[in-house]
Order: structure tokens, then C-alpha cells, then sequence
């Protein structure tokens, strides 16, 4: 299965946050990373009193299921020390699970694709880079059509290349 994995972090030594949480996917079982977006500096959402974000996207090719992923990027995630404080409050890293091949799940720890994902220009705009022609299981739209809908009312500007 093809899953696309937003990365985001806006506390400390951001771009070296997510190296360390690619260098951690890369070494997740039956899990490869195929490609990396380039970094993307991004205004905060939700509490917009917090220092700004890096963000980027990650596409792996996985045996796991969804649940087995999600498990994982959690388990990354604490490994790296993010500690749930505040929802949407600043973060050492945040690995969210955006689309996971055809899969549409509703179900209490996962949802697929990400519920947030259409009203995010900073996990839109680094998955159109890797795949302009994505198609978003349930609308059957393209992600490119999406995000030109979208407009930008929150700023996304390329930070730097892929994090690797």
C-alpha cells in the first residue's frame, strides 16, 4: 500500500526533527519512504500564538495496515519526544497519517483520508509536489483541484529541499 505521512514540527532544531523522524519511518517494519516533499515553513493552526512550523510530506510504500501505521507513527512520535499538552499546540514532531492507499476508515484513533487534510494548505501543497494527480478516495477530485480551491489563507512557502 502507498501511504502519504504529513510531517510537522515547531519546537527546537525543526529541519533536524524531521530528518530524525524520516530516518525513524525508513525503519519501520515491512516500510520503505519512496519520496520526500521539500520543507515548507507554515503560520500555526488552531493556536495561532506559537512559533511557526516546518512541514513536509513523506509517501511509503508499506505491508502494514492502517492501524499498524498509525500505531507506529505514534510510537515514532513519543520516541522523539512529543508530549500532548495542548491540541494544536506546539510540538516537537506530528506525524499525521493522510491517505493510506483506497482506504476509508472512520473509527475512534483513525480516521483515513486525514478528516482535516482538504482544509490544510500545508499538507496539500507538499503532496501535490510529490503527486499533483492524487486522487482523494472519497471525492474522487484530484488533489491539485482541491488545493487550487482552497485558495491560501494561512501562509506555505518552501523552506529548503527534501529533508534528507
Amino acid at each position: 500500500m502507498i501511504a502519504y505521512v504529513g510531517l510537522g514540527s515547531n519546537m527546537g532544531d525543526r529541519e533536524a526533527m524531521l530528518r530524525a523522524a524520516l530516518d525513524q519511518l525508513a525503519q519501520l517494519p515491512l516500510t520503505a519512504v519512496m519520496r520526500v516533499s521539500s520543507v515548507y515553513e507554515t503560520e500555526p493552526v488552531g493556536v495561532s500564538d506559537q512559533p511557526w512550523f516546518l512541514n513536509a510530506v513523506s509517501q511509503l510504500e508499506t505491508d502494514l495496515t492502517p492501524g499498524q501505521l498509525m500505531w507506529n507513527l505514534q510510537r515514532v512520535e513519543r520516541a522523539l519526544g512529543r508530549v500532548r499538552r495542548v491540541h494544536w499546540g506546539p510540538r516537537t514532531i506530528d506525524l499525521d497519517l493522510l491517505l493510506a492507499g483506497p482506504w476509508v476508515i472512520d473509527e475512534p484513533g483513525l480516521k483515513l483520508p486525514h478528516p482535516e487534510l482538504l482544509n490544510r494548505a500545508f499538507a496539500l501543497v507538499p503532496l501535490v509536489e510529490i503527486d499533483p494527480l492524487l486522487v482523494h478516495p472519497v471525492t474522487g477530485e484530484t488533489l491539485l483541484q482541491h488545493l487550487a480551491r482552497l485558495g491560501s489563507s494561512k501562509t506555505v512557502h518552501r523552506a529548503s529541499g527534501d529533508p534528507r
